[in-house]
């Protein structure tokens, strides 16, 4: 928290910053390197809701706004603009995947997905997926969105990614996993699939 007590600069003026850091494209955070200027009262749910002081920020270009000039630093999640750096809650994963394409391009078969926040990623050697393993739920998928963000991809989606596995061998290993631009993104052990 900032030492006054007060937090950093509010909603408002980082609304302001955030809108005139935007232009076209995403803005170049990752070379901003302002002060830090404490935690805002901003959370990121597990289901992808945006909050602010407890409340669900409803306007979702304001949100679609937020997650242009979000960042994750070696500590923590931030926003940031050319001017300020301030602290954000995260609950699993900053995005949530919430649609899938599959399509066939030069590198075979392409698997994207849209945010939460209309970012679309192809899943390829540039944008990972990544399995790991939940509470109650089973496996958990990610998928690289860019920097160090990522985003959950919704459980209904996972099955159709499930769809499309195929088996491989990995270092000596049969792997179930699935295929996006040639890259192969193993989920778990062929003989742990087939004991379930």
């Amino acid at each position: 928290m900032a030492d006054s007590g007060a937090e950093p600069g509010g909603l408002e003026a980082l609304t302001r910053a955030a809108a005139g850091a935007a232009g076209r494209g995403l803005p170049p955070v990752h070379l901003w390197n302002p002060p830090y200027c404490g935690e805002i009262d901003m959370r990121i749910a597990r289901d992808g809701t945006w909050f602010y002081r407890g409340s669900p920020i409803g306007r979702a270009p304001l949100v679609r706004l937020f997650s242009t000039i979000l960042r994750k630093d070696p500590e923590r999640y931030v926003l940031v603009t050319p001017v300020e750096r301030v602290g954000v809650s995260v609950e699993d994963a900053p995005f949530l995947a919430v649609e899938m394409r599959v399509t066939q391009g030069e590198r075979g078969r392409q698997i994207a997905f849209r945010t939460n926040v209309e970012d679309w990623t192809a899943a390829g050697p540039d944008h990972p997926l990544r399995f790991e393993t939940g509470d109650a739920a089973g496996l958990k998928p990610y998928v690289h969105v860019r920097g160090d963000l990522w985003a959950l991809v919704k459980r209904a989606l996972f099955y159709d990614l499930a769809a499309l596995g195929e088996v491989r061998e990995v270092d000596g290993v049969r792997m179930f996993g699935v295929v996006s631009q040639g890259a192969f993104f193993p989920m778990q052990r062929a003989d742990e699939l087939d004991a379930a």
